[in-house]
């Protein structure tokens, strides 16, 4: 599978050991960066991510930094992108059954290398479960308020 990844300074550490992971497992990865660390704004990288996904480049995407929340919000930002925040292997499994989750966000502050490991195994290895979710995530990319009640 071809993957991108990207993280902020925070998460360099993951980022690396993830990469590592990937192309060992035989995924075709793109590192984003950064490559030091240096202190980065964590938006830039996601929306460079973003830019990867919803190209078509790549069919998946790992957003990581400190609390895995701020890039997650600057992926999310990209209609093509639905990026989803996870700390455990069933939210990583249900973002992509429930949700067809196309970029994974975690936080290295918060959740250890192995773990990420685990829910990223995870996410690559789940399928969307299409059909009654379908319908709720086509208006994810357009969404309408007309119609809904309070």
């Amino acid at each position: 599978m071809r993957v991108a990844i990207a993280s902020d300074h925070a998460a360099l550490e993951m980022k690396a050991a993830l990469v590592d992971w990937l192309q060992e497992a035989g995924h075709d990865v793109s590192d984003l960066g950064p490559m030091t660390t240096d202190s980065v704004d964590y938006p830039d990288y996601g929306y460079k991510l973003a830019a990867e996904v919803a190209s078509g480049r790549v069919e998946r995407g790992v957003a990581l930094c400190g609390s895995g929340i701020g890039i997650s919000m600057a992926v999310n930002r990209n209609p093509a992108c639905r990026c989803a925040l996870v700390s455990e292997g069933l939210s990583a499994r249900l973002s992509r059954e429930h949700n067809d989750a196309n970029v994974i966000a975690m936080g290295a502050r918060l959740i250890g290398i192995e773990l990420a490991k685990d829910c990223l195994d995870v996410f690559l290895k789940t399928e969307f479960g299409g059909d009654r979710h379908q319908r709720r995530v086509d208006k994810l990319s357009a969404p309408i308020v007309e119609g809904v009640s309070a």
